[in-house]
């Protein structure tokens, strides 16, 4: 597959005009409609002078708008940067300072009064709302946007990504890593055409959302059924109503949704591709999926290597519920030792990854680019190790990465918020069990003036969104323990206070 998000979508409006491109939770755009709304809005991107390379960021919750500023984006050769909604004034700063967005659409009400802030402040972009500049465009008769001739190497998305610096790092997304990891997928997972019925339910601003929903949907020409949010009961009656095939993302997901009544009875015979990231999925979930005739299927990746690099083969599912995987047609794993060298099986190192998919750099940081890509290889910072036949089972986050309802969240960056409160001598934050959203952070305190937990929550929630917000509050007596090299010993902390859960009172 080659060629650009923009070729498929004027293809398909082309060939296919009244299939449905995207039904947003009943709401339908058939593909001539979802492509002439994009050039109403790449048009008035023109206008307002975004050129090929600009940036065009989107603030806001799920929607059919949302999807229309992409393309549009797309459509006028911008690099689509898509920001977290849930991101207080603080953060969308910071991101706004790296990428310099020419334009940001926001959602009216809450995030544009966020947006606006940083607008006030001194930050240089014309602010569209959602509502008011996308949504009227819908249903009108708009000139078509000349396809541009671009280079395959050529930035098409930013998708942010947490990391263990604490500021968010600008993946960057090409035409052609785009086009490279979507056809290699293709060949794993035998697509016919129009024949992929994606349910999203995860945000659109994420790799999940405008690369594996949106861009590849369209690239195959098939229907993306989104949802504003994650409903359990509604994204089962979606699966069974719509014959979707495809649905991807933690393992807290499927269990969920194995808990809706009615999940015994439902039809899911069309889900023949059931992905599980993030968590490695429970022995007893596995079984409920699979009396469904449902393997559900371990993945690894990155959103550096494009997302998904690996996944288990479907008929060894069930016997190796733990293992990712041997790489794919052209991506491919090893595991090293601290020196680079390759460990014999079965021995645990960093997990590095070279494919079609992988980013060519971070967004505007060459520091973290060069760290990141060594000769050719993607040094992920995760352990693992692989077996005798090459299979990835994969061990620990080595980035100390929470991943909570299948966001990233960077515990240094709480840690960061929570140390500039008086009082505060040092902070560790972990992740723990959480029964909703697979892991939530608590934050290990030792204070050196009186403070009670309500007063660390509202310092955070004046300075980060609230998936990031500690669930628990702990005040420790002592000094954190701490390994040779000074660093907090993470790791002893885990073991130490696992059992938060049972024996301290969430604080949200």
């Amino acid at each position: 597959m080659s060629g650009t998000v923009v070729d498929a979508l004027s293809w398909w409006a082309r060939s296919t005009p009244d299939f449905v491109a995207i039904d947003f939770d009943g709401d339908r755009v058939t593909y001539a409609q979802l492509d002439t709304w994009a050039d109403g809005v790449a048009a008035g991107l023109a206008a307002d002078g975004v050129q090929a390379g600009d940036r065009v960021s989107i603030a806001g919750v799920n929607s059919l708008e949302w999807c229309v500023a992409a393309l549009a984006g797309f459509k006028v050769g911008a690099i689509v940067a898509p920001f977290n909604n849930r991101m207080v004034a603080r953060e969308l700063a910071d991101l706004i300072e790296d990428c310099e967005p020419a334009v940001v659409f926001a959602d009216e009400g809450a995030i544009e009064e966020r947006v606006r802030e940083v607008q006030d402040a001194g930050a240089k972009f014309r602010l569209k709302t959602l509502q008011g500049d996308v949504r009227p465009l819908r249903g009108g008769a708009h000139a078509a946007i000349p396809n541009r001739a671009v280079d395959p190497r050529d930035p098409t998305a930013i998708v942010y990504t947490s990391g263990t610096t604490g500021k968010p790092k600008g993946v960057i997304f090409t035409h052609a890593t785009i086009a490279g990891e979507m056809h290699e997928w293709h060949l794993i997972e035998p697509i016919r055409p129009q024949g992929l019925r994606t349910l999203l339910v995860l945000p659109l601003f994420t790799a999940a959302g405008i690369i594996w929903g949106i861009s590849r949907v369209t690239l195959h020409g098939g229907t993306l059924f989104l949802q504003p949010r994650f409903v359990p009961d509604r994204a089962l009656e979606v699966m069974a109503a719509h014959k979707v095939t495809t649905l991807t993302g933690p393992p807290i997901l499927f269990e969920q949704i194995s808990r809706v009544d009615g999940f015994d009875e439902a039809d899911l015979s069309s889900l023949t591709t059931a992905h599980c990231g993030g968590a490695r999925v429970p022995a007893d979930l596995l079984k409920a999926w699979l009396k469904k005739g449902v393997a559900l299927r371990q993945i690894y990746g990155q959103t550096e290597i494009g997302g998904s690099a690996t996944v288990t083969p479907r008929a060894e599912a069930h016997l190796h519920p733990e293992k990712c995987g041997f790489g794919g047609i052209f991506t491919k794993i090893r595991v090293v030792d601290s020196a680079g060298n390759d460990l014999p099986p079965n021995e645990q190192g960093e997990i590095l990854l070279r494919g079609p998919g992988m980013m060519p750099g971070y967004w505007r940081n060459e520091e973290a680019t060069r760290s990141a890509i060594v000769a050719g290889w993607l040094h992920t910072g995760d352990i693992g190790k692989l077996d005798e036949r090459g299979y990835l089972t994969y061990v620990d986050r080595a980035k100390d990465m929470i991943i909570s309802g299948g966001l990233n969240i960077a515990p240094l960056e709480i840690e960061q918020v929570i140390q500039a409160l008086p009082g505060v001598r040092e902070v560790a934050v972990i992740s723990v069990p959480d029964a909703k959203f697979g892991e939530t952070p608590a934050a290990l305190i030792g204070a050196e003036a009186p403070l009670d937990a309500a007063d660390v929550i509202a310092w955070c929630d004046e300075r980060l969104a609230d998936y990031k917000v500690p669930r628990y509050v702990v005040f420790v007596d002592g000094d954190l323990p701490r390994m040779a090299s000074g660093k907090i010993a993470k790791r002893a902390l885990r073991q130490e206070y696992a059992a938060i859960p049972q024996t301290t009172a969430k604080v949200r």
